[in-house]
């Protein structure tokens, strides 16, 4: 099973990078090139233990569905977010948020699995996995500015 490891420096609180990384709202803002929408559960706001929330996102030429649910939460240390339905196999995004001098250490393990075989699997080893690191690294440098600036007020309420 892949797994994508990142490390993301904040200049800012732990609290704050823990409700911006589960916000729908600074989700939908940072994932706008992919037209991200949220279509039903968690549409809004911050999403919390048990709930879901189903995502309508244009990927590799496609226009794709992933539900996802918060299966694990410990405010403000971690979080982690299961797909429950879509391409994947399996999908799970573990999120990890350590308090640092100076800010924030926000630490990423997502984890996923590939179906159709070893047709998937070749497609993971030439395109998939590179396109989903680069599409969490920018998703994480997104949030990285927002938090690090006075925009962070408008997506925590």
């Amino acid at each position: 099973m892949p797994t994508i490891h990142l490390t993301t420096f904040i200049q800012a609180p732990v609290e704050r990078v823990f409700d911006l990384s589960r916000s729908i709202d600074l989700h939908k803002k940072t994932m706008a090139h992919t037209k991200e929408e949220a279509v039903s559960g968690c549409t809004a706001g911050l999403i919390g233990l048990d709930e879901t929330v189903t995502w309508k996102a244009r990927h590799l030429g496609k226009t794709r569905i992933l539900k996802s649910k918060i299966t694990q939460m410990k405010i403000p240390q971690t979080f982690t977010d299961e797909m429950v339905s879509g391409d994947f196999r399996k999908m799970h995004h573990e999120h990890h948020f350590k308090a640092v001098q100076n800010g924030t250490l926000m630490i990423d393990y997502m984890h996923y699995e590939v179906p159709y075989g070893w047709v998937g699997k070749l497609a993971d080893t030439l395109l998939l996995r590179r396109y989903m690191n680069r599409l969490l690294e920018r998703r994480n440098a997104s949030l990285k500015k927002i938090a690090e600036s006075e925009l962070w007020k408008q997506f925590i309420y």
